[in-house]
């Protein structure tokens, strides 16, 4: 086998690292690619093709078409393309609804493609669903939440592991990310509104961070996602506690049924809360969770909309947290 470019063999050391690490794969695994088309997703893709053997994993991805744009078809077949050249099966989706008035349209579009990655793993029998998150989001993820004034938890940022939910590329920066796809010679599509800096995380990644790097003279991604984990680290030292009280809350199709009284430590509810927002795929905001605090000291029948989706209602004996929207 011919030597691999600088470039690509940098982002392959790098994805072992993490999937060791942190224990994403197991020997025979089937892992499903979320396919956007994008410069990262792609990376992912050829990456984790490059390692099937190593890792001793079968790949399959998915995309979702969100039908947000009139050229979104030619995401769909450049997706499809890269997923055909390397013989990786592929599954289209197809988003059959739109943000409703006022919604936010980076929460909508996040709730229906992790819906649909989800609902398309169940269906393939995939273990995990791998997603492009880099070191750079990372980092922008953590000034979002602190520019939303969040808590501790959502200060976090993401984590590289979840039960369905790995981010192989979680120690890769961006720029490695362009060089591996110029290295393999690789066209990645370009979302054009990620240059709208009237998004939050596109502001804060074309002038929020750049600021920062001029002003200080320094990187500074790597070190506030290094402080994330450094967090993570300290939360999970609380981990136990929330873990014993998994009998607080029950799965629904929808969502869950949460049982706050069943855990008398009041000091913890914040805290499982936050845990069962996380595992839902909500937003792990200080809003979010005062909001279900709330509504555990009120009467039957109050409902709260927490964003990303989700609607926490007020029952008799528990709270109701389903999904609004699929």
């Amino acid at each position: 086998m011919p030597p691999r470019p600088p470039a690509v063999a940098r982002v392959l050391e790098r994805v072992t690292a993490t999937s060791r690490e942190h224990g994403m794969f197991a020997p025979g695994d089937l892992v499903m690619v979320m396919l956007s088309g994008g410069p990262d997703s792609t990376c992912l893709l050829h990456s984790l093709h490059l390692l099937r053997r190593l890792l001793k994993i079968r790949l399959t991805a998915v995309h979702l078409d969100h039908r947000l744009r009139p050229d979104s078809g030619k995401d769909a077949a450049y997706a499809k393309r890269q997923a055909e050249a390397l013989k990786v099966p592929f599954v289209l989706r197809t988003a059959t609804a739109a943000p409703k008035r006022g919604e936010s349209v980076e929460a909508w579009a996040r709730t229906v493609r992790y819906a649909a990655a989800t609902d398309a793993a169940r269906e393939a029998g995939a273990a995990r669903v791998a997603v492009g998150h880099t070191l750079d989001d990372q980092a922008e993820t953590v000034l979002i939440q602190l520019v939303r004034g969040a808590g501790p938890e959502a200060i976090a940022g993401m984590r590289p592991a979840g039960k369905l939910i790995v981010r192989p590329l979680f120690d890769v920066r961006r720029n490695e990310v362009l060089a591996f796809c110029r290295a393999l010679r690789l066209r990645p599509r370009r979302d054009p509104t990620n240059a709208d800096t009237g998004y939050l995380r596109n502001a804060i990644r074309l002038e929020g961070l750049p600021a920062l790097e001029r002003a200080t003279g320094r990187d500074v991604r790597g070190p506030i996602a290094r402080s994330a984990r450094l967090l993570q680290q300290d939360l999970d030292r609380f981990g136990p506690a929330v873990q014993a009280a998994t009998h607080a809350w029950e799965r629904t199709d929808d969502g869950c049924l949460l049982f706050l009284q069943r855990f008398p430590d009041e000091a913890f509810h914040a805290r499982l809360v936050a845990s069962v927002l996380r595992e839902l795929g909500g937003p792990v905001t200080e809003k979010a969770i005062a909001a279900v605090l709330d509504l555990d000291e009120g009467r039957p029948g109050r409902r709260r909309d927490l964003g990303g989706g989700l609607l926490a209602v007020r029952e008799r004996e528990y709270i109701r947290i389903a999904r609004t929207s699929p």
